[in-house]
């Protein structure tokens, strides 16, 4: 995998504004926009440059080649998958990241204050570029058993939602969303709680679990608040776990996690820590809606990794 940004690199004050663009984001709802996305984003004064990517690992390759040829900000033009990408390589830096949201789910836009409205977040953009504001927000660091590093900005899916993903990306058919529809429908006939060990700031925890989430921000899957007291400011990672749910107690508490409230559910347990230490079997997880790492792995939250603009 591609390697973490190095920390001290910094923004030229006047530098390119490099733009990562995802066209298919939202079945390319917003395709028609990018023109008018882009000539805005211009409005800064400064030159905008586009970055060619055609696979997730290109657009990861081109934001960091974009950094390291002096870009002065960094915009993501798509869902949580693009700003997923782009943090790659800004995270950890100066150079100030801007999101406008565009894609499916856009967790990590809505969870951070960005308007909703595409051309509102890109005129946002403008007006903190054209300011040199900026302000900080929290990012999640992970580090798998390899030493592999990641980032992540909005939530980690350890549980049933990652072994969702994880079998809806190995199937060849059907395609689109009843895919994942049928990965569903597999694994709940499968559904079985998992032994997890989590250590939390070094304290260790012993659990029977379906579902685990570690969130620096509060929703993932397009407005999913599973961890509904996160705060990406206050430098710390909320960890929800869902203990042990039959396939009829997951169905009825799985629709609660849109208003936050299956946090009230004697099954569910929250936590929050600096460090979370995640191992069970079998468990490929999914940051910010993406494959990342296989468990176990390291969480820390890193205050302030991130400048964004808005």
């Amino acid at each position: 995998m591609l390697p973490v940004t190095a920390p001290d690199r910094s923004s030229p004050v006047d530098g390119p504004v490099a733009v990562l663009v995802n066209p298919s984001a939202a079945r390319r709802r917003h395709r028609d926009l990018l023109p008018d996305l882009v000539r805005r984003l211009s409005a800064a004064g400064r030159p905008v440059r586009l970055l060619d990517a055609g696979t997730a690992a290109e657009a990861e390759a081109a934001c960091h080649a974009a950094l390291a040829d002096g870009a002065g900000a960094l915009v993501a033009v798509g869902g949580d998958g693009t700003v997923h990408r782009a943090l790659q390589a800004v995270a950890g830096t100066t150079v100030p990241f801007g999101v406008v949201p565009a894609g499916t789910g856009n967790d990590f836009a809505a969870d951070t204050g960005a308007p909703a409205d595409p051309v509102a977040a890109a005129d946002a953009i403008v007006v903190a570029l054209r300011a040199g504001r900026s302000r900080p927000v929290d990012l999640a660091r992970l580090t798998g058993a390899d030493g592999t590093t990641r980032w992540f900005g909005a939530v980690l899916a350890a549980g049933f939602d990652a072994v969702v993903n994880e079998r809806a990306n190995r199937m060849r058919w059907p395609r689109g969303p009843r895919r994942y529809d049928l990965a569903i429908l597999v694994e709940l006939a499968r559904l079985r709680p998992r032994r997890y060990t989590l250590r939390l700031d070094g304290v260790p925890h012993e659990v029977d679990a379906v579902l685990v989430a570690v969130g620096n921000c509060a929703s993932y899957g397009g407005g999913m608040r599973v961890c509904p007291a996160a705060d990406p400011t206050d430098g710390l990672l909320d960890v929800v776990v869902g203990g042990r749910f039959d396939r009829r107690t997951l169905l009825r508490v799985k629709p609660r996690i849109y208003r936050g409230t299956h946090v009230g559910h004697p099954l569910v347990r929250s936590y929050r820590a600096r460090t979370v230490q995640l191992s069970a079997e079998g468990i490929t997880t999914y940051a910010d809606g993406e494959r990342a790492l296989e468990l176990p792995l390291t969480a820390t939250a890193t205050p302030t990794a991130l400048r964004l603009l808005h």
